[in-house]
């Protein structure tokens, strides 16, 4: 059942979103050859608590962390580890959702740590880009693979893959809400078609995309997925509300 948002509720997803800016601003800053991801995983968890917020992620289906990371070949959901230092050249995805106050936020970035090769550069603008064609889609009255469309065109059209194991989601009282939200369209639609978009749904948007082919797999661990051929992979993600005057961005970061 997909559930529209009063107003009230909407301004506590944005409060909710504003703790999860913070701490993906915090990580960023933070990011730099030597450092690892256990270190970074601490930050957020504790600006989570400062704000009297709970991690999202953190005991969601067993998962054991605040943030999920995607280090270069990762897709989605590596865990936290002290043994993981970041170097010169990698590019790493962070995920980090908070729930205050009984509802939730929930963004992704993918940064560079140091230089990165030009491959790496095109990658992340990509599929920054192709998030941001997604959101101008977020209409009220437009179909809901408007957004899987505009997305899945502008990186097919640079040459990259669409990950299709994973997608974009409702938000709200509840991590994971209806809809889905595929950042392609699905074999068994049609182009343009999929519900129609009401103002007063909060969706989070979160293409994840790959150099090489859109193939993933799950490593030993049953949560890291990376890519099967060993090629790069991009991930970001924002909270989006669907008002009258068009899609309203709740997790704006100041990242580059």
């Amino acid at each position: 059942m997909i559930i529209i948002k009063s107003k009230e509720e909407i301004d506590k997803i944005r409060a909710a979103c504003a703790i999860v800016v913070e701490a993906l601003n915090e990580m960023s800053g933070m990011v730099e050859d030597g450092i690892t991801t256990y270190d970074l995983d601490r930050m957020a968890e504790e600006i989570a608590l400062k704000h009297n917020a709970k991690p999202a992620f953190k005991g969601y289906r067993g998962y054991p962390s605040s943030v999920c990371f995607a280090l270069n070949q990762q897709v989605v959901h590596g865990i936290p580890s002290n043994k993981t230092k970041l170097k010169n050249g990698d590019i790493l995805g962070m995920d980090f959702g908070i729930c205050k106050d009984g509802y939730y936020g929930d963004s992704a970035i993918t940064v560079p740590v140091g230089n990165i090769s030009e491959n790496a550069k095109k990658l992340l603008e990509v599929t920054k880009e192709s998030l941001y064609r997604g959101i101008k889609k977020a209409q009220a009255k437009n179909k809901l693979f408007d957004i899987s469309r505009a997305i899945q065109e502008y990186v097919e059209s640079n040459g990259y893959s669409v990950v299709k194991t994973f997608v974009g989601h409702g938000i709200g009282s509840k991590l994971h809400e209806e809809p889905q939200i595929p950042n392609f369209v699905p074999s068994n639609g049609n182009w343009g078609k999929g519900i129609v978009l009401k103002a007063g749904m909060v969706i989070a948007i979160e293409p994840m995309v790959n150099i090489g082919g859109a193939d993933i797999k799950i490593l030993k661990d049953g949560w890291t997925a990376v890519t099967i051929d060993g090629s790069l992979s991009a991930h970001f993600e924002h909270t989006v509300a669907i008002t009258q005057n068009g899609p309203e961005i709740l997790t704006e970061y100041s990242i580059n």
